[in-house]
C-alpha cells in the first residue's frame, strides 16, 4: 500500500509514556466510591462492581506475570487516537509476557456476539501507529445489554482464552462495558472488562478524566477549517458562513474552537437551554450581531452552531423528548413501525400534547417532517441531520428583512453554509492525541494485570510533560445515574456539559462581544506534528483553562 511522507514519517514516532508506566507498577488504592447519583439504585443494580476505590500507579521493584489474553472492541463512532490505544495495549500486554495475546473484535461489539475476530501481530500493529480511524478492526454500534449477547461473547472468550476484555467507546459503550463486567463478576465467569474514554464531542469527563481522546485533534482540524474560512470571509467581505459542528449532546467543540478561532458568534446550547431562549430569541441574538457589524460596514461574518442546539430549545427540548416516548413501543422497548410516513406523521399529531403539538406546527415544514421522522437505531430524532444552520440562517434573513422595512437595517446579508462532523473524527492524532491514548491503553494492561473489572483507564494532569502524567483507573459505576431512555429508567453514565461557571466558558462570555463587533480571527493553521513543543504539543484551551494554565 502507498503511503504518504506523512505516514512514513508518523509511523517512526514513539509515543511518550507517564514515568509511572515505564517499569514495573503496583496499586496505590483511594477512598470507596459512590455513584454521581442514584446511590441505592446504581448499587443494587451493580452489586459486584459497586463502591470500588480509585487506583493509582505507583512504581513498584519488580514484577511477575504470567501469559494473559486480552480482547479488544472499538464501540461507537470513530475518534483520533483509537489505533494508539490498541497500540499502547498490545505493547503492554507484551511488556507483562511476551507470550501474552491481543485480539480483535471486528466492527465493534458485533464482532464479540458473532465470534468474528482478528489476533494482532507485530507486523499487523505496526502499520496503524499514530493513524487515524478504526480501521484496524472497524467498529459499531451494537448495544451489549442482553443476557443472550454476554453469553454469546463468553463463548468465544472462551475458547481463545481471553481473560479480559477492553471496550473503547463513549459514554453509552461505558455503560454497556459496566454491565458486562457486572453480569460475568456476577457469574463468576472470570473476564475482567475495562473502559477506555473515547468521543470526540468531549462529554466523557469529568473530576478523575480530563479529557475523552479524540477531543483534541478533532477540534483542531475543525478549528483549522473555520480559520481558513474566516481568512476567505476577511478577504472577500460579503458572507455571513454558518458552521454547524459536531456535539449532540453537549457544545464543548463549539466552545473549543471558539477559544481557538475567535468567531463573531457561538452559540452555546446549554446557555440557550439556561437561559430558556426560544429559537426566535436565538434568530434575534443573532441578528443583532449582523446588523452591529453592518453599521460598521462589515457585512460579513461567522457563526457557530453545535449539532444538537434546536433539542436544547426549551419547547423543543419537551417536544422531543415526547416524541421519543410516543414513538417507542412500550411493549418492546423498540421503536414503532408504521406503514408509511403519513401514517407515522399521523400518529404523532395525534398522540402529543396540544402544547408539543402547537411548538410543532410553529416549525418550517422540512425541520417539522424530520422531527416526526428522522429516527436513530435506539428510536431518538436524529438531530444531526435537521440542517440548523441553514434554518438559522433563513430565519435571520427574514428577521433583517422585516427590520430594514422598519428602519432598523441597513445592510447586506448573504449566506454560506458549512456542516463539519466526519472531517474531524479519523484526523492523524495530534501529539497529545498520540501520546494519552498510547498511555490509555498502555494502562488499561496495568489495570488487566492488578485483576481490576469495572474500571476506566485514567491518565490525569496532561497538561504538565507526560513525564508527569498520572495514570491509574476509575470505577465505571461512579460515573452513573438514572435518566429516562425511551420510556424507561436505565443506568447510565452522566454526561458532561459545558458548565457556565466553568473557566472555558467564563473567559469566552467575557471577550463575545468585542468578537461579535471587531473582526478578531485567529488563524491556528493545520496540526504541527514536528516542531517545537509549545506548538506541536499543546493541549486544548479548554483543558488549559480548566487547570488554570491558560
Amino acid at each position: 500500500m502507498e503511503k504518504s511522507a506523512l505516514q512514513i514519517a508518523r509511523a517512526a514516532y514513539q509515543p511518550k509514556l507517564p514515568k509511572a508506566l515505564q517499569g514495573p507498577v503496583k496499586v496505590k488504592e483511594g477512598a470507596a466510591t459512590q455513584s454521581v447519583g442514584n446511590q441505592e439504585e446504581i448499587k443494587a443494580l451493580f452489586p459486584n462492581t459497586y463502591g470500588m476505590p480509585v487506583v493509582e500507579f505507583v512504581p513498584a521493584e519488580s514484577e511477575n506475570n504470567a501469559p494473559i489474553n486480552v480482547g479488544i472492541i472499538l464501540s461507537g463512532g470513530q475518534a483520533p487516537g483509537g489505533h494508539n490505544v490498541i497500540s499502547g495495549l498490545y505493547d503492554g500486554v507484551k511488556s507483562l509476557n511476551r507470550d501474552s495475546k491481543l485480539y480483535g473484535f471486528l466492527m465493534g461489539p458485533g464482532g464479540l456476539v458473532d465470534h468474528k475476530y482478528v489476533e494482532f501481530t507485530d507486523e499487523f500493529i505496526d502499520e496503524y501507529r499514530n493513524t487515524g480511524g478504526f480501521d484496524i478492526i472497524g467498529s459499531g454500534r451494537t448495544k451489549l445489554e442482553k443476557e443472550a449477547q454476554f453469553e454469546s461473547g463468553i463463548q468465544i472468550l472462551r475458547q481463545l482464552g481471553i481473560k479480559a476484555l477492553v471496550i473503547i467507546g463513549g459514554d453509552d459503550s461505558n455503560t454497556n462495558a459496566c454491565v458486562l463486567a457486572e453480569y460475568y463478576a456476577a457469574k463468576q465467569y472470570g473476564v475482567q472488562v475495562i473502559g477506555c474514554p473515547k468521543t470526540i464531542d468531549g462529554d466523557l469527563k469529568n473530576e478523575q478524566i480530563e479529557t475523552s481522546f479524540g477531543f483534541d485533534t478533532a477540534c483542531k482540524t475543525y478549528s483549522e477549517l473555520i480559520g481558513n474560512i474566516q481568512r476567505d470571509c476577511n478577504s472577500a467581505r460579503k458572507y455571513w458562513h454558518f458552521i454547524k459542528l459536531m456535539g449532540r449532546s453537549a457544545s464543548h467543540i463549539a466552545l473549543e474552537c471558539a477559544l481557538q478561532t475567535q468567531p463573531n458568534v457561538c452559540l452555546i446550547s446549554e446557555e440557550v437551554e439556561q437561559k430558556q431562549m426560544s429559537l426566535d430569541d436565538v434568530v434575534t441574538y443573532i441578528a443583532q450581531a449582523v446588523c452591529q457589524r453592518a453599521v460598521d460596514g462589515n457585512n460579513f461574518g461567522t457563526v457557530l452552531v453545535p449539532e444538537g442546539l434546536i433539542e436544547f430549545i426549551p419547547a423543543i427540548k419537551v417536544l422531543i423528548r415526547q416524541l421519543n416516548e410516543v414513538l417507542t413501543d412500550p411493549a418492546t422497548g423498540e421503536p414503532r413501525e408504521f406503514k408509511s410516513a403519513d401514517e407515522q406523521i399521523a400518529f404523532v399529531l395525534s398522540h402529543i400534547t396540544p402544547e408539543n403539538k402547537a411548538v410543532l406546527e410553529s416549525l418550517p415544514a422540512d425541520v417539522k417532517r424530520q422531527l416526526c421522522l428522522d429516527r436513530d437505531p435506539h428510536g431518538n430524532v436524529q438531530v444531526s441531520l435537521i440542517e440548523t444552520e441553514k434554518l438559522l440562517s433563513a430565519m435571520v434573513a427574514k428577521k433583517l428583512a422585516e427590520w430594514e422595512q422598519e428602519g432598523k437595517y441597513n445592510g447586506k446579508f448573504s449566506a454560506q453554509h458549512h456542516f463539519f462532523g466526519y472531517e474531524g473524527r479519523c484526523a492523524a492524532p495530534s501529539n497529545y492525541d498520540a501520546d494519552y491514548c498510547y498511555s490509555l491503553g498502555y494502562n488499561a494492561s496495568r489495570l488487566i494485570s492488578n485483576g481490576k473489572t469495572g474500571y476506566m483507564s485514567v491518565i490525569r494532569n496532561t497538561t504538565a510533560p507526560a513525564q508527569e502524567w498520572i495514570a491509574g483507573g476509575v470505577p465505571i459505576t461512579m460515573m452513573m445515574n438514572i435518566e429516562r431512555r425511551n420510556g424507561a429508567d436505565k443506568p447510565v453514565i452522566r454526561k458532561a456539559l459545558v458548565e457556565l461557571d466553568g473557566a472555558p466558558f467564563r473567559y469566552f462570555a467575557a471577550h463575545r462581544d468585542e468578537w461579535a463587533r471587531q473582526t478578531c480571527y485567529v488563524y491556528p493553521g493545520p496540526i504541527q506534528y514536528f516542531g517545537p513543543t509549545e506548538v506541536c504539543d499543546q493541549c486544548t484551551k479548554t483543558l488549559a483553562l480548566e487547570q488554570a494554565k491558560g
